[in-house]
């Protein structure tokens, strides 16, 4: 049976996709946070850009107002560096960043005016107040209106008091535009988790100064100082929800991604092979395991290729068992019955039974002889062939040493060694074993000459041993290296030289077959061994 043979191909290794996935269901819980993040970060700028736009109509209402005043208002008492004409547009870009900027503490608390209000800075603060107040139904901020000492002009209670030394109303009160972030105030107990109504705990607060343009130059008149809670996250994503949605079925298709891989690349392989190994007991060795469909990664390819090449070892072995103990309860019945027999009459001999001359009773012995030491070569090729079979393996030998030793212990055979030198990896004893069987074969076939010549052939060592013998009939080709057989039986042949040949040689990498017969009568063997 020809053993199976898993294709070969490109598998991820066992090692590779639990890193990967690992790595995969690492990565969802950080690609979470800093989409949370990312996406609070974007609401926190998305709520500094809206209070710009607001505080910026408020602000240009509150300089149109304050310009129109005849006489003039007294206003910041330092003038501003005037912007140049191509720098007539200067947008206010969004700043804060959740990531990179302090939360501050809660909005100080107003503090007592140190300067009296202008009454005309008054009534125009009072109705910048009252434009902000029919808006914040939309606009949702808080907004208070502040002269340019910082006084709160217009703004819930805190009329009359000072905010300039809050950071960033004192850097609007020097004409920088200022924003930041604070911890957000609120009256009620913080919940526990996000809520749909106040989950985020921080305010932005935005100070934007208001710049008159004076006969004197541009002059600080105001500061529009307004604030707001960003879009709370979770009541953002609920009216996002279909892409929310969109979102979670994308994580759960990378989830189902990861079982399937994990089910296709090791747990469905796995199971194939318990299979296997089932269907194997159940059926017996001489079948052999049924091919899987699907192997998965490197090591369970692995895996199932040796389990396959046991399996194939042991069918193999079963078969080889069987067979070699039918050989050899055949070849040690006929001596032994031979033995039996003869035994018997002797046996008889003695008891009077029958009258036998000396001449039979040598005749019976003989028999029994001659079985004896058949028995004892049968036994000690048997030895021969389980050393074969499980020989010592590993060792260096050059073949340029072997002949010498091998032509003194076959004097008979005329032996010419040609070709190259080369050296194999067997031991010296299993080479001599080796070849002196082959050199025995050939002397008992009618041999008087062995040529051997030496060959390389890729990976393996390939040598040619011919005789000059009697040769191998056709009819027996295919069964010369089967145990047992032999043409030589009634002369004390074993056949088990080749056998042992054979066994040896495989059970160290190598094998033997049988060559074309030459022109002249012989017979050729091509001896293959692998190479040190």
């Amino acid at each position: 049976m020809t053993p199976l043979r898993v294709r070969a191909k490109w598998r991820p290794s066992l090692g590779m996709i639990v890193v990967a996935v690992l790595l995969a269901v690492a990565a969802l819980p950080l690609a979470g946070l800093f989409f949370f993040r990312l996406y609070e970060n974007q609401l926190v700028r998305q709520t500094e850009a809206e209070l710009i736009a607001q505080a910026s109509v408020l602000a240009a209402a509150y300089a149109d107002a304050v310009e129109r005043l005849d006489p003039p208002p007294a206003l910041s008492p330092t003038p501003l560096t005037s912007l140049a004409p191509e720098e007539r547009f200067h947008p206010i870009e969004p700043a804060l960043d959740l990531t990179s900027d302090d939360v501050l503490g809660a909005r100080p608390a107003a503090v007592p005016a140190t300067a009296a209000v202008d009454p005309a800075l008054q009534a125009i603060g009072s109705k910048i107040y009252a434009i902000a107040q029919r808006a914040q139904d939309q606009m949702l901020a808080g907004v208070r209106v502040l002269d340019f000492n910082g006084t709160i002009l217009a703004g819930a209670e805190e009329v009359g008091l000072s905010l300039a030394d809050v950071p960033e109303v004192a850097g609007a009160l020097a004409g920088q535009y200022h924003a930041t972030l604070r911890v957000r105030r609120s009256q009620h107990e913080p919940p526990p988790l996000y809520s749909m109504s106040r989950g985020t705990g921080v305010r932005v607060f935005v100070a934007l100064p208001v710049i008159a343009h004076t006969q004197n130059g541009d002059r600080v008149a105001g500061v529009i100082y307004a604030s707001r809670t960003p879009n709370n996250i979770f009541r953002h994503l609920y009216g996002e929800r279909r892409k929310v949605a969109l979102a979670g079925g994308c994580i759960l298709a990378v989830i189902l991604i990861i079982a399937f891989v994990f089910s296709r690349t090791i747990t469905r392989p796995i199971h194939q092979l318990v299979r296997q190994t089932r269907e194997l007991g159940t059926r017996g060795l001489d079948e052999g395991p049924a091919d899987a469909p699907h192997y998965g990664t490197r090591e369970i390819a692995l895996l199932s290729q040796s389990f396959h090449d046991m399996a194939q070892r042991l069918s193999d072995r079963s078969r080889y068992i069987t067979t070699f103990a039918a050989h050899v309860s055949h070849e040690l019945k006929s001596p032994l019955t031979g033995i039996q027999g003869a035994a018997e009459l002797l046996h008889d001999d003695m008891d009077g039974e029958a009258a036998m001359d000396a001449s039979q009773r040598r005749r019976f012995l003989g028999n029994i002889l001659a079985d004896t030491r058949r028995l004892t070569a049968l036994v000690q090729r048997l030895r021969d062939l389980a050393q074969a079979d499980n020989p010592v393996r590993g060792g260096r030998t050059s073949l340029a040493a072997v002949w010498p030793e091998l032509a003194a212990q076959f004097p008979g055979l005329a032996l010419t060694a040609g070709g190259e030198d080369a050296a194999v990896a067997m031991s010296a004893e299993n080479v001599m074993i080796l070849f002196g069987h082959l050199a025995d074969n050939a002397g008992r076939h009618g041999a008087t000459a062995l040529d051997i010549a030496v060959a390389f052939r890729d990976w393996a060592v390939v040598v040619t041993v011919a005789d000059n013998g009697h040769g191998i009939s056709p009819a027996n080709r295919d069964r010369v290296f089967d145990a047992f057989f032999t043409t030589r039986r009634d002369s004390g042949g074993t056949g088990m030289g080749l056998h042992i040949v054979q066994s040896l040689l495989r059970s160290h990498g190598g094998d033997i077959r049988l060559g074309d017969a030459p022109e002249g009568g012989g017979a050729v063997f091509e001896v293959t061994l692998p190479r040190a």
